[in-house]
Order: C-alpha cells, then sequence, then structure tokens
C-alpha cells in the first residue's frame, strides 16, 4: 500500500520563496588592514628579503588559515598586499612585490578582495601613519 493508497489529503505544494540576492557589498582591500603590534601571536617578518617574502607567499596562499604581516615601511606593506594578491592569482609574486600593478589591485571584484583578506589578516605596525597613507592608493 503506498502513502497514497491511504485518502489522506495531499497539502498543495508550496509555492517557491522568490529572494533578492544581491551581491556582496565591494569590500576595501585595506579596510580594518592595519593594528598595532602584538594583536597577533606570531606575525611574519614582511622586511626579509623578497625571495623569502615571495616563498612564504606563496605558501600562505593555500595554507588553511591567514597570516598577518609585520612591518614599518609603507611600501612593504603595499608589497606584501600585492604579493599576496599574486599568490592568489597565479601571477609572478616577485614582480608584484618589487612594483605592485596599482590599477589591478584597485580593480579586484570583491570575491577576489575577500579571497585577499581571507589570507592576508591584518598588517601589524608601530608606524600606523606611514602604512595607511602607502595603501591609501589601493582606495578608489
Amino acid at each position: 500500500m503506498t502513502h497514497d493508497d491511504h485518502g489522506e489529503a495531499h497539502p498543495t505544494p508550496a509555492e517557491p520563496v522568490l529572494l533578492n540576492l544581491s551581491p556582496p557589498a565591494r569590500r576595501s582591500l585595506v579596510a580594518d588592514l592595519i593594528r598595532p603590534p602584538g594583536t597577533s601571536p606570531h606575525p611574519v617578518d614582511a622586511d626579509i628579503p623578497d625571495p623569502d617574502l615571495a616563498a612564504y607567499l606563496a605558501g600562505a596562499a593555500h595554507a588553511p588559515q591567514g597570516f598577518t604581516a609585520h612591518t614599518t615601511s609603507g611600501p612593504r606593506a603595499l608589497a606584501v598586499v600585492a604579493g599576496t594578491v599574486a599568490a592568489l592569482c597565479g601571477e609572478d609574486i616577485p614582480t608584484a612585490l618589487k612594483t605592485p600593478d596599482l590599477a589591478f589591485l584597485r580593480s579586484l571584484k570583491p570575491a577576489a578582495i575577500e579571497a585577499t583578506r581571507t589570507v592576508l589578516l591584518a598588517i601589524e605596525t608601530p608606524n600606523e601613519q606611514a602604512i595607511t597613507e602607502a595603501l591609501s592608493v589601493l582606495d578608489n
């Protein structure tokens, strides 16, 4: 005997509910990125030589957790952001560290920004003003 043979009244199938799913708001590549020293238990020294930083970023892009960088240099902070994006995109990390492509970084879509911020959690620095000024070129 099937369910239909019981003679029970069947409820009318529910109508689908339409949801308005708008794309996520663009998240800034640099908003809330800068932090004072000591906010992360193991920040990575971003001032290490480029080949070492490039190797680290290549691995960090595939790690299960993000990282925090530490630097006092505005240009180096910008290089860390560019290098992280390059690592995630499969681009040339050493080139990104040396000459960040500002137009490319400013044009990142929300999903790419979110991916970057999932990997690069923060930049710790005692020189917040210099880092803020250096990274301000990434805000549209």
